[in-house]
């Protein structure tokens, strides 16, 4: 259990960190959980975690929100969710891992996409019902829309405060809508739980300095960087699972 635990520190650190500052490691994390828990099984942990950090920033980042945004990003991601259960039933470990790296692929694509966007255009209804579809399936298979999420909410010209408790709130709902799709598949179990309580002292310590450092952090430079990090993720696993 040794390599197991080091790599649930770890990837209890990137979630605490991510979720207290600018956020965007999601497309970091799963890779990371995959290398000691193959396939699949990386969800039923990985969401706990999720879930954790979701309660933990719920006081600090409670008021704050911008609801009329995420009232209409909300029915396009379950819509999303659902449709990314199909997907999961059956699916064996070499095939996640291909689909994991493609759509984290498509998840910095989009991210690209909407840099170039300008700010009028991902106002549209039809944008946003696009972009509430995709973070409900990528949410789901590879828990990396919080980049997404974060890349559409810069554009929105949020206060910074205002910007993280939506990103918080909007988090939160995605990943409860999961829970139910999740333990319906097996996915998400006991067993699968008492090992994400493991990671909570790396969560713990990384959102502690990501809470100290978020006022330090330049969200554009750091976005590049989990880009970087995300697209080497990718690489891996599409040609070396």
């Amino acid at each position: 259990m040794g390599f197991e635990l080091i790599i649930l520190t770890v990837a209890g650190f990137l979630t605490g960190f991510s979720k207290f500052s600018v956020g965007g490691m999601g497309l970091l994390i799963l890779p990371v959980l995959m290398l000691a828990f193959p396939g699949t099984a990386a969800l039923g942990i990985i969401v706990p975690l999720f879930m954790i950090t979701d309660v933990l920033t719920m006081w600090p980042y409670r008021k704050g929100a911008d609801w009329r945004f995420i009232g209409r990003l909300v029915p396009m991601m379950l819509a999303g969710i659902l449709a990314g259960s199909l997907i999961l039933t059956d699916i064996d470990v070499q095939v996640f891992s291909l689909l994991l790296g493609g759509l984290i692929l498509l998840a910095l694509s989009l991210g690209l996409i909407l840099d170039r966007l300008g700010s009028g255009v991902l106002r549209r209804p039809a944008v946003v019902a696009v972009m509430g579809f995709f973070t409900g399936i990528i949410g789901l298979l590879a828990n990396a829309a919080g980049p997404l999420v974060s890349l559409f909410l810069l554009e929105q010209k949020l206060s910074k405060h205002r910007y993280v408790a939506t990103r918080c709130w909007m988090a939160s709902l995605t990943n409860l809508a999961k829970v139910p799709v999740l333990i319906y598949l097996g996915i998400l179990t006991q067993e699968s739980l008492e090992v994400s309580l493991l990671a909570i002292p790396g969560l713990l310590l990384g959102g502690l300095i990501g809470y100290c450092f978020l006022g330090a952090l330049s969200a554009a430079q750091f976005k590049w960087i989990i880009r970087g990090l995300a697209a080497v993720a990718a690489t891996k696993l599409l040609f070396f699972s």
